[in-house]
């Protein structure tokens, strides 16, 4: 059975390793459908109006592929057991041109966006399966205190795998991520 988590990964941080790994635990092969792939890709939505921003959308499809795949090889998930996809979260409509809809879609949810998101889903007729409901409160890591510390000079590498770690600090990553912030 496929199963389906997806999100920004506007950098991939640890709390999203474990929803990540909560999925694949739960299925035979687990597709992890990166949103906002592309700026044409991406809408801005009521329920999260930030999420939609170029500032909070820093990093190309291909450093989130990178880090997302890195990552899941470097917690032990074989390769055969995953892949990596856009996943235009925004567009219901071109879903099936990206991933597999027969998939259970698993789904954390901690505020208005993760409910429009549910709401979304099984409007669409797909099989969803809430992980977990928590409080805003409990989100924990965001990727956008992760670019902040970065741009501050602070410590952050703490919040993410190694090879993410890794990928961030390439010299063309960290451009991508100080650039927004001198703009604004």
């Amino acid at each position: 059975m496929y199963g389906l988590v997806h999100g920004r990964f506007q950098i991939l941080h640890n709390d999203h390793m474990k929803y990540i790994l909560a999925g694949a635990e739960q299925c035979d092969r687990l597709v992890i459908g990166i949103t906002n792939p592309d700026p044409a890709m991406t809408r801005e939505d009521g329920a999260d109006p930030a999420r939609s921003q170029r500032e909070s959308n820093p990093l190309s499809y291909w450093d989130r592929f990178r880090m997302v795949d890195a990552a899941l090889r470097e917690a032990g998930l074989p390769q055969d057991n995953f892949s990596v996809v856009p996943f235009p979260i925004n567009f219901p409509e071109l879903w099936g041109n990206y991933a597999p809809l027969d998939a259970k879609f698993f789904l954390t949810i901690y505020d208005a966006w993760g409910e429009r998101k549910l709401a979304m889903l099984q409007e669409n007729g797909l099989n969803v399966h809430v992980l977990w409901k928590r409080p805003p409160e409990q989100k924990g890591i965001t990727s956008t205190q992760i670019r902040q510390a970065i741009i501050a000079g602070q410590p952050w590498e703490h919040l993410v795998p190694p090879s993410v770690a890794e990928i961030i600090k390439e010299k063309s990553v960290m451009a991508c991520i100080r650039s927004l912030a001198a703009a604004n």
